[in-house]
C-alpha cells in the first residue's frame, strides 16, 4: 500500500525513560483492575508493588494471579509502604472521591495518583480532588484510556500532522449493550457519565472544546432501574465551522430478547483534504478485538490506507495513561490527561445533561465559568 507507515501513525503511547523506576500501588481487585491494568502494565513492564481492595481475599487471589507481591490490609497502609510512588485507584466513581480524600489527608503522599473517569459524579466535587491534589503537589491523571485506543490515537495524529486538513465532521456511532455495575444504579447520570463520557472525551482529544453543545436522551427500554440517560445523542459544534455527533446507543435493538445481534463502535473522521474511519473493538471483549482505521487523502489518488496492529484498546491501552504519568512525574510537567483537563470534560458532560433535560442548545463557555 503506498505510503504506508505504521511505525508513524503515533498509535503507541510515548513510554517513561525508566519504566521501573516508579513503584505502583493499587486501589481496586474488580475485573478492570485483574483482566485490563495488571496485565496492560506486566506488559509495559511497569512494577507493581502492592494492592489493596475492600474485600481481602478477592485481593489476595488477584494478586496471586497477577503476581503482585503484597496485598495490604488498607489503603493507609499501602501508603505507608517507601516503595509505593503512584497510587492506581481503581474503584466506583461514588466512592473515588472519599478513596481520594483518604490518601490526601494520610501523612504519606504518593507523587502520582491515576484516578478513573468520571472523577467524581458531580463537577463541583470533582474540582475540589483537583485542587486538593494540586495543594498537596500530588501528579493527578485521569484514565481517560480511550485516548490511548489505538485508532483513535493514530486518527489523532493525522489531525495534528493536517494529513486530512481542516476537520469538517467527526462523528462516533455506538450500537452496543454494556453490563451496567450495581453502582451505576440510582445515580444523577447514567450513560452520560459512565459511557457518554468516553466519546465526549474523544472528541474534546481530536477537535478540543466545542462552543455549543445539542443533545436528546431517552431511557434505555432493558435496563429496570430508574435513569433519564440511557440512549444519548450528541451533537457538537465548533468556532471554526466543525461539528461533531455521538449516537451512544445502548439498546441496540433485542438482541438480548431474542433478535440477532448487530454490535459495532464505528467512528469517522472527515476533513477538507482527507478522511479517515475505523472500528473500535470493546464490544467483541472479553475477545481481543484490535481497533482499526482506515484513512485516504486527496494526495492518494483514491487509494486508502489500511494499517493493522495487533494490540487492542482492552487491555493494551490501559498502559497508556499511566505511562504519561510516569512522564510527567519524571520530567516534572503536567499529566497528558490531568485532572484539571478532566473538569472540562465533566463539563461537557453536564452540558449534555443540561441540553436534553431543558430541551435547549448550551453555550459550553457557560459551563465552564
Amino acid at each position: 500500500m503506498p505510503g504506508l507507515d505504521y511505525w508513524n501513525l503515533g498509535y503507541l503511547p510515548q513510554m517513561p525513560a525508566d519504566r521501573k523506576a516508579l513503584g505502583i500501588g493499587v486501589v481496586g481487585a474488580g475485573f478492570i483492575v485483574c483482566d485490563c491494568h495488571l496485565v496492560a502494565y506486566a506488559d509495559a513492564g511497569f512494577r507493581v508493588v502492592g494492592l489493596t481492595s475492600r474485600t481481602r481475599k478477592v485481593a489476595q487471589e488477584v494478586a496471586q494471579l497477577r503476581g503482585v507481591p503484597i496485598v495490604h490490609e488498607t489503603i493507609e497502609d499501602l501508603l505507608d509502604d517507601p516503595a509505593v510512588d503512584i497510587l492506581d485507584i481503581a474503584v466506583p466513581p461514588l466512592e473515588q472521591p472519599g478513596v481520594i480524600a483518604r490518601v490526601l489527608a494520610h501523612k504519606r503522599h504518593p507523587r502520582g495518583i491515576l484516578a478513573q473517569k468520571p472523577l467524581a459524579m458531580d463537577p463541583t466535587e470533582a474540582r475540589g480532588i483537583v485542587e486538593g491534589c494540586e495543594d498537596a503537589g500530588i501528579a493527578l491523571q485521569v484514565n481517560h484510556n480511550m485516548r490511548y485506543d489505538h485508532s483513535i490515537r493514530a486518527m489523532k495524529h493525522l489531525i495534528d500532522r493536517g494529513s486530512i486538513g481542516l476537520p469538517v465532521l467527526a462523528t462516533i456511532d455506538m450500537r452496543a449493550i454494556p453490563h451496567w455495575m450495581s453502582w451505576a444504579r440510582d445515580g444523577r447520570s447514567l450513560s452520560t457519565y459512565i459511557m457518554s463520557i468516553h466519546h465526549l472525551d474523544t472528541f474534546r482529544y481530536w477537535l478540543g472544546n466545542p462552543t455549543r453543545v445539542l443533545a436528546s436522551t431517552r431511557p434505555d427500554p432493558r435496563t429496570r432501574f430508574p435513569h433519564e440517560d440511557g440512549i444519548n445523542l450528541v451533537i457538537l459544534e465548533y468556532a471554526n465551522g466543525a461539528r461533531a455527533s455521538a449516537w451512544d446507543d445502548v439498546w441496540a435493538g433485542p438482541a438480548k430478547e431474542g433478535a440477532g445481534a448487530e454490535l459495532s463502535i464505528h467512528w469517522r473522521v472527515e476533513g477538507t483534504e482527507g478522511l479517515g474511519h475505523g472500528s473500535i473493538g470493546w464490544p467483541g471483549w472479553p475477545d481481543r478485538v484490535p481497533s482499526t482505521i482506515n484513512y485516504s487523502t486527496i494526495d492518494d489518488q483514491g487509494a486508502w490506507h489500511r494499517p493493522r496492529w495487533p494490540e487492542a484498546w482492552f487491555p493494551d491501552a490501559f498502559a497508556g495513561p499511566m505511562a504519561g504519568l510516569m512522564i510527567a512525574i519524571e520530567q516534572r510537567t503536567l499529566p497528558d490527561i490531568s485532572g484539571r483537563d478532566n473538569l472540562e470534560t465533566l463539563a461537557l458532560c453536564e452540558a449534555v445533561i443540561i441540553a436534553a433535560r431543558e430541551h435547549r442548545v448550551v453555550d459550553f463557555a457557560d459551563i465552564l465559568a
